[in-house]
Parts: C-alpha cells; structure tokens; sequence
C-alpha cells in the first residue's frame, strides 16, 4: 500500500517509518524542509521525500493522488502565540488535499481528551480531530497520553528533574494522574491500525497497564536511576511560576513549558482499552518503558529526540535558508591549523557538544548557556541525540545543525542562542588544514557592540578548540 507519512523528521514520524517499510508499504515522506530530513542511507531507495507545508496550499499539490493511506502526525505546540490557529487550519488544508486523493484511511495521533475543561493545548487537538473527521476518507484517532521512550519530551523532562535535583520543591499538578505509555507500543499501535477496518471512523486512548501521578512517576524513574529522592508540593506555585520552573530546571522551551503546565493539571486516563483487543497487543508497563528508554541510550541508539524539532527553538527556520554562510556586513573569526590525523580530526568535531563538551573553556561554554536560559533561550540542555553521528536539523545545545557531511569533513551549525544578529560555527577539513570559522552577522549597533565585548573570549576559546580538534 502506498501511505503519506507527514511529520516524517518528527519524534514518531523517524521511527514510524522504518517499521512501515518493513510492512512492504510505499512510504511517502511528507516534509517542510528536505534539508532538514536525513533518513537512513537503508531506506533511502524504498520511500519518496516531498515538500509540504500544510498551511501553504499550493504545497499540498505535491501529494500524490494514488495514496492509500495517510498518517497525520503534525503538531504546531508551542511554535508561535496562536497555535490553536495554525493547527486548525492546517487540519483543513490536509483534508481538502486529501479528499481529492485515493486515500482510504487517515491515522491521526491525538492527546487524550476525556475532560470536560481542556488546556488550550489538548484543546487544540480536539479541534484537528474534528476538521480531519469531516472528510471523505475513514478516520482513526489514537489518543496518547506521557509518551515515555528514549528522546520524548517525557522521558528527558523527567530525566533532567530526577537526575539535577535531590529535593523537589513542586506545584501541586504532580498528584495529577495519568497513564503513561511506552514508545515502542505507540509504534505498534500506529503500525497495525493503518487500514484495520474494525478501527475505521472511531477514537481510541491508548495507554499502558500504570495509572500514576507525576510525583510516582517521578520517585520510579529515580529508583530506576539508584536515586534517592525527596518531592514536597506546594500549593501556591501558579502555572505561570510552574512553568518558569519547569524552564529553568529543564531543556524544554518557555512555550513547550507552557503547554505542558497547562496540560497537566487535567487528568489523561484512558476510558477503555477497546484497541489493545482489536489490535491483539498487551503494552509494557510505566517500569519496562523505562528500562527499555536507557538500554537504547546506553547503546547509543536514539533513533529521534523532541530536541531536534523546533519547538524546542525560538525559530522556526528553514534549512535551505541559512546553508550559504553570507560575508557581505559579517564579522568572521577565521582560523586553520594543520591537523595529526584526518580521521580523528573529523570523529572529534563530529563528537563536539552535549556530554563531550567543546573540548576547551567548557566552563565559559557553561556561563554563556545560563546566560542565555535567563534571557529566554535554549541554554546547553538540549545536549545531543547521540554521541557519535550527527544529521542535519539536529539540535546541538544552543545551536542547529544546518550542513552535515562527514565524508566532505564540513559540518555547519547555526545559533539558536539569543544573539542580536545571526551566527554561524563552521568546521571544514581542505588541503591538510581544519578550518574554523565563526561568522556574526550584527543586528545594528547593538549587534556590532556585541561583537567586541565579546571578541576577546573567542580568542581564547576558539584558539585552544581547534587546536584540541587538530
């Protein structure tokens, strides 16, 4: 069968699409920015990558009319003030393509929504929900709740809480309960319920076997970690003052803070588990989910990270846009050394950031990130989705992978720290040099201001990493 995967370079859509190839399915892979998307050199032959913005008409064209079926797994949470807006329409414009398509079947992954009074988040999927349920094809919605596997935003919220701090001092929405599932059931769900008639035109929770509140799930994930820790709530800590503190502890985003306060002050349980029967499976519980989270991170093997979508931002940039470095009214740092070993050189910039640091004035590196957290940016926590291989699009602490080549020896990165302009950091391996170039390019005088006071740092640091990287 012949599917359209959109939110193919998402958390679900990168380790959806393997499973369904391997079904034997057609898989087209529905994206905003081609640059952005680097599925595996294995696949690459099996699938067809087009471009789509849902909220640009005439993009829409470019789906193929002979589809069978379709997963919609696009969620604008957080990405700007009026996401309930964009989410709406862009639900409308799916469907409308879609209509004038083959297309039998559409999968829609939702949040769970049994609550009379929603957040505006869950509110908003509940809205898409019913755009996408007016169309002419069959409609299965599958409502999750605490998505928990090696990379959500689950898992690393939780992660980056019980691992930092041995007292929590918390807002009293951690007794609020939910039912928490693993990713690897998610995927099976999604797999199996694509053209499952007894699915056709219906909606369905899924969870796992737990029901727990935040603060259990909490106190597990640190047993599981040989942690022992101590989790007080309060009640005066207001969503606004909740979200700030889940910003600041966290690598997630004020705005994805936001949501997910608001979100969890409502109960997700699921009503029944009517799909685990249809579909015949029987999903792991809140503790295996776990484990299965850091066996994958111990082996290195973290297919997708939240982290690399850009709700984890404060951008929404396309790839293609910032790829050709200008020079015209840019300060450039430029400095080559001779390196000792080509290979080593090249597995040692593609090892740069996250855990392994920038190999030099680490602790400057720090002081910048929490600058930048104060001011409202992303800081160092988003780290890396993993140790030794990196794509284009991947969040690399406070900045974006733009241009990835490891055979070439060039890797590109754009800043996502809050700068007034925009910067580049560039490594490239030419003639039996490495070479390091930072490019600023100022927002007027402030950005040129900018630029010198912080100039004599970049000496220092940018002089002793390319020569721990030759």
């Amino acid at each position: 069968m012949k599917i359209l995967l959109t939110g193919s370079s998402g958390y679900i859509g990168k380790r959806l699409l393997p499973i369904l190839v391997e079904n034997g399915h057609e898989v087209i892979c529905c994206v905003r920015d081609k640059e952005r998307f680097s599925p595996p050199d294995s696949l690459k032959s099996k699938i067809e990558i087009i471009e789509v913005d849902l909220l640009d008409k005439a993009s829409l064209k470019n789906i193929p009319r002979d589809i069978d079926g379709a997963y919609y797994l696009v969620h604008s949470m957080s990405s700007s003030s009026n996401y309930e807006l964009l989410e709406q329409e862009s639900a409308i414009n799916f469907r409308n393509e879609i209509d004038t398509t083959n297309c039998k079947h559409v999968v829609y992954l939702s949040g769970i929504v049994n609550e009379s009074a929603l957040s505006k988040h869950l509110s908003s999927r509940k809205n898409v929900e019913t755009e996408l349920g007016k169309g002419k094809y069959n409609l299965t919605t599958l409502r999750a709740g605490i998505i928990i596997g090696s990379g959500s935003a689950s898992f690393e919220i939780m992660r980056d809480l019980v691992e930092k701090l041995p007292v929590m001092i918390t807002p009293k929405w951690l007794n609020t309960k939910c039912q928490p599932i693993g990713i690897s059931d998610v995927l099976t769900i999604l797999s199996k319920t694509i053209f499952n008639t007894r699915t056709f035109n219906k909606d369905f929770d899924i969870g796992g076997p737990d029901v727990l509140s935040y603060k259990e799930m909490l106190l597990e994930f640190g047993k599981m970690r040989n942690l022992k820790r101590y989790i007080y709530t309060i009640p005066v800590m207001t969503p606004k003052l909740s979200s700030y503190w889940l910003y600041f502890v966290t690598s997630t985003s004020y705005k994805l803070a936001i949501a997910l306060v608001n979100s969890m002050s409502i109960e997700v349980i699921c009503r029944n588990d009517e799909i685990n029967k249809i579909l015949d499976i029987e999903p792991i519980p809140y503790k295996k989910a776990l484990e299965r989270a850091f066996s994958k991170i111990e082996r290195n093997e973290v297919v997708s990270s939240w982290k690399d979508a850009f709700i984890s931002s404060n951008f929404n940039l396309n790839i293609s846009d910032f790829i050709q470095v200008p020079s015209f009214g840019c300060f450039k740092d430029i400095k080559s050394i001779p390196y000792k070993n080509k290979e080593e050189c090249i597995n040692k910039i593609w090892s740069i950031g996250g855990e392994n640091g920038w190999y030099y004035g680490n602790w400057l590196w720090k002081i910048r990130g929490y600058l930048d957290k104060l001011s409202g940016g992303v800081g160092l926590r988003r780290g890396r989705t993993s140790e030794n291989s990196i794509n284009t699009g991947d969040a690399l602490d406070f900045w974006r992978v733009i241009y990835a080549n490891k055979e070439e020896g060039r890797l590109l990165l754009y800043a996502e720290m809050k700068l007034p302009g925009d910067a580049w950091l560039e490594f490239k391996i030419e003639n039996g040099k490495l070479i390091q170039t930072a490019t600023f390019r100022p927002l007027g005088l402030i950005g040129r201001m900018y630029w010198y006071a912080v100039l004599p740092f970049h000496g220092f640091i940018f002089n002793g990493m390319i020569k721990k990287l030759a």
